[in-house]
């Protein structure tokens, strides 16, 4: 396996990160020895190995009777490690604390990741729940609002796509990439993406790029029950996300002594 620096990789390490990336992908189902050897296409004596050595590090935990593997506790830590030493999310946070009082609606920060955006920060709206949002979570950048934003900011040949079929999260997700490109046409025209029910249905979101790399990583969004997405309300709900928006990029110019780390 080759890197991205043409460094050839560690086999070891890249088996490690795969597995950790299935049990996190899996959340709340557990997996079996078995399954997981299969699944990754790995020798059932090598896997027994590399999850004994991991349960006994805290990154894999284990049921009484050790037949059952899910993630463990060290990854929280280093997830919530990531969050709080990233300058731009503690940047931001207080914008979407402003923004979600001004509308008591619930504001999400992304960072596309390959195909995916990952949520990195939301604050959530008293009037309902939305449990997809949660810090975490993954979603495909072309089922949503967050997503669309950040593709938009991309030429249409240089989009982070995976191959095939577009993954259809409801009836109305794009899942071509003719209706996807005519989407993010708009997108780049209007300055911000619309998602009507395209990640969850009943719910309608506004994504706004974060432009403060090119292209940008980053974007924020504001998420409402389309019941009462009123023109009054979606017009207010534009005009703050604007305003958060132009405030967060004022404060992120190029810091000196910040890496710019590598996405």
């Amino acid at each position: 396996m080759l890197e991205k620096t043409g460094v050839r990789g560690v086999k070891s390490a890249a088996r490690t990160v795969a597995l950790l990336e299935l049990l996190a992908e899996r959340g709340e189902q557990p997996s079996r020895l078995d399954q997981l050897a299969e699944d990754l296409d790995v020798p059932r004596s090598s896997m027994y190995q590399l999850l004994q050595t991991l349960v006994d590090c805290g990154w894999v935990r284990t049921d009484a009777t050790g037949s059952l593997y899910g993630i463990g506790i060290r990854a929280l830590l280093t997830g919530t490690s990531y969050l709080d030493g990233d300058r731009c999310i503690r940047v931001v946070r207080p914008y979407l604390d402003e923004a979600s009082d001004a509308l008591g609606e619930t504001i999400h920060m992304a960072r596309l990741d390959g195909p995916d955006v990952v949520y990195l920060a939301t604050r959530e709206s008293h009037e309902y729940l939305r449990t997809i949002s949660r810090v975490g979570r993954r979603v495909p950048a072309h089922a949503g609002g967050l997503g669309k934003a950040l593709l938009a900011e991309r030429r249409d040949d240089d989009l982070p796509l995976p191959d095939g079929p577009l993954t259809a999260l409801t009836e109305n997700t794009h899942t071509t990439r003719a209706s996807l490109h005519a989407d993010l046409a708009g997108v780049r025209e209007r300055g911000y993406s619309v998602d009507r029910e395209e990640t969850v249905i009943g719910i309608a979101g506004f994504g706004f790029a974060l432009r403060y790399t090119t292209p940008a990583t980053d974007a924020i969004s504001c998420s409402v029950p389309v019941a009462r997405l009123t023109p009054e309300h979606e017009s207010r709900i534009l005009s703050v996300m604007r305003e958060t928006r132009a405030k967060i990029e004022s404060q992120m110019p190029p810091a000196s002594g910040v890496p710019d780390w590598r996405q």
